[in-house]
């Protein structure tokens, strides 16, 4: 009887233990994320005052000469903290990566880690990649063609807020687009797909494309022919990325 009590005072005590560690665990967690979360305000809260300063220089290279108009003076200061808002978090976006790399890599595998080592960069450059396109290619000429269009019939005056939304909508969602390669690639990793089904489905992945491209691209033929040529070309050459990295998966497997 008293074996069974010393026994029983054992197991509660080992349970309490691991309740304990996990709580700990759980709170470790908690105050990492905290600190990413609060690196990453600071980083965006620094590039802003940047951003927001330095508005007066650089605003004229954003606009492309285009004639911006403002209806009134709270307009003027609400479009600069808009701007500088939209462009601080984007221009922030390799920085908080960067944190939330330091809080998973701890909890990752030699493995995943080597692939997420690979990635980070390709996928900062991609997003990069993805944004230049929009801001030199789709912006420009979507804009200049929709007020080329209004023009015929109306008086065009542009404010400055919707020139923004306007910039915005022709080059954020393109730097995600961008990310089609990487994105496929981790599918293949998980073992969810693989280069003969991205084949089979080719067609559909294209439709699915135009869906896409009908959501994220200003409504008119140029702009959407100008996004949708792009993520055809990712999607082909993330066929030519997922086939390698199986033919070298194979050669591993071999030796």
């Amino acid at each position: 009887m008293a074996q069974n009590n010393i026994e029983n005072k054992e197991r509660s005590k080992s349970a309490e233990a691991v309740i304990v560690e996990s709580i700990d665990t759980f709170s470790g967690h908690l105050e990492a994320l905290r600190a990413v979360l609060i690196k990453s305000a600071i980083t965006i809260a620094i590039i802003f005052i940047i951003i927001f300063t330095t508005v007066s220089w650089w605003f004229s290279f954003i606009g492309k000469g285009a004639d911006i108009v403002v209806m009134g003076p709270f307009e003027v200061i609400r479009f600069y903290f808009r701007t500088s808002g939209a462009i601080s978090i984007g221009l922030a976006i390799p920085f908080m990566l960067y944190y939330l790399w330091q809080f998973v890599k701890p909890r990752l595998i030699p493995k995943e880690i080597k692939i997420m080592h690979s990635m980070l960069p390709l996928m900062i450059l991609l997003f990069l990649a993805g944004l230049l396109f929009g801001y030199f290619v789709v912006h420009p000429i979507s804009y200049f063609a929709l007020i080329g269009m209004g023009e015929k019939n109306f008086d065009v005056l542009i404010t400055a807020d919707e020139y923004m939304s306007f910039l915005l909508v022709t080059t954020i969602p393109l730097g995600l687009v961008f990310q089609l390669p990487l994105v496929f690639l981790f599918l293949n990793y998980l073992e969810l797909l693989d280069s003969e089904i991205m084949r089979n489905v080719r067609k559909f992945a294209y439709f699915g494309l135009l869906v896409i491209t009908a959501l994220i691209a200003p409504p008119d033929i140029f702009s959407h022919l100008l996004t949708l040529t792009p993520m055809i070309i990712l999607y082909e050459v993330s066929i030519i990325l997922v086939k390698r990295k199986e033919a070298r998966d194979r050669e591993k497997e071999d030796n």
